[in-house]
């Protein structure tokens, strides 16, 4: 095997192809590590979570040339000030993170990784932090089997819940599936907004010509929320118009309107990739609040997954409560951090 080590943009350009194709066969195939996400929140440095850093990408090629895993990490001061490897997309705006590497290599690669980063070659680092790694992840067990070989500190931080819907691939199964509370909720709900004076209809966005309007729509949405209005730096809207236009550009842009008499009230920023929904961002008119315009199109992009056989719901990162009506199964990202001892 032989480890590449990619500093630049410019070199991490080159591997677009490659990259997304190995995404495919790896055990955490997740829109978050798509070279085109990765490769926005890299130039915009998360939206500007992080003022600075350097690529240091690790790429682990076979003898016939073939990239069998990627470890997409960047040094920077981490948030208590310690020279740390950490993964490109963390911390704030990525919700899964991970190794790339198939199943059957992942064990091997964690092994190359920490052998390299042992040498003198590895660039200086005083701690790996890796932050959003699902609880479900192989990586996990085999970073910490690899430290305790080194004779390096491990710990491991349980972080928030990723509720997820697994999908019947019908509608009325679905809803016979969660309580007959909620069941009746969302029905009422949704009768009520097919009366509703002004009409209302809901739509995914199709038109790319339409698509800088639509995403300042989602803005303006989105900072109706106190406190997404203060998430709304001039960077990260900036992070999101170009994420919003690659995700387009790739396919795997789910971005949906709920309107009343032609008026925007209720936004959700998804991705349809992998044949399920990532739940990623949302926003809502509170002037329309006794509409519920938030659960009725929630409901309706549940539905639309169950009518085109999306295997699952994902709501990602998030304790809301609605989430768990909505038939949400809790799992959660874990923070795994390793120090030279």
């Amino acid at each position: 095997m032989v480890l590449e080590i990619i500093r630049s943009t410019q070199e991490m350009e080159k591997y677009a192809k490659e990259w997304n194709e190995l995404l495919y066969k790896s055990a955490s195939d997740v829109p978050f590590l798509r070279h085109e996400y990765l490769d926005t929140w890299w130039r915009t440095m998360g939206g500007g979570e992080w003022s600075g850093g350097e690529l240091y990408t690790i790429i682990d090629r076979s003898s016939s040339g073939e990239i069998l895993g990627i470890a997409p990490f960047f040094i920077t001061e981490n948030h208590i000030g310690e020279t740390a490897l950490m993964f490109l997309g963390s911390v704030e705006i990525s919700d899964y993170l991970d190794l790339i590497a198939p199943p059957d290599h992942i064990g091997k690669f964690v092994g190359h990784l920490v052998d390299h980063l042992e040498t003198l070659e590895a660039s200086d680092w005083q701690t790996i932090d890796l932050y959003n790694i699902l609880e479900s992840s192989p990586t996990i067990s085999h970073l910490k089997e690899r430290a305790s070989e080194k004779r390096w500190t491990y710990l491991e931080e349980q972080l928030q819940p990723c509720p997820i819907i697994t999908l019947p691939g019908d509608w009325e199964s679905y809803l016979a599936g969660i309580s007959k509370k909620q069941r009746h909720e969302i029905r009422r709900k949704l009768r009520r907004a097919e009366n509703y004076p002004g009409g209302v209809r809901w739509y995914i966005v199709e038109d790319e010509t339409t698509l800088n309007s639509e995403i300042d729509s989602l803005i303006n949405l989105m900072g109706q929320d106190p406190q997404k209005a203060k998430f709304l730096s001039d960077a990260m809207v900036s992070q999101m118009h170009t994420l919003v236009h690659a995700a387009f550009k790739e396919g795997w842009l789910q971005l949906a309107f709920l309107e009343v008499g032609g008026t925007k009230v209720a936004v959700y920023f998804n991705f349809d990739y992998g044949n399920r929904i990532w739940v990623y961002n949302s926003g809502l008119d509170f002037n329309y609040r006794e509409l519920s315009p938030g659960w009725v199109l929630l409901a309706n992009l549940l539905r639309w997954a169950n009518d085109h056989k999306r295997a699952a719901f994902d709501f990602m990162r998030g304790d809301e409560a609605y989430k768990m009506r909505f038939g949400g199964v809790p799992r959660y990202v874990k923070r795994i951090k390793i120090n030279r001892s």
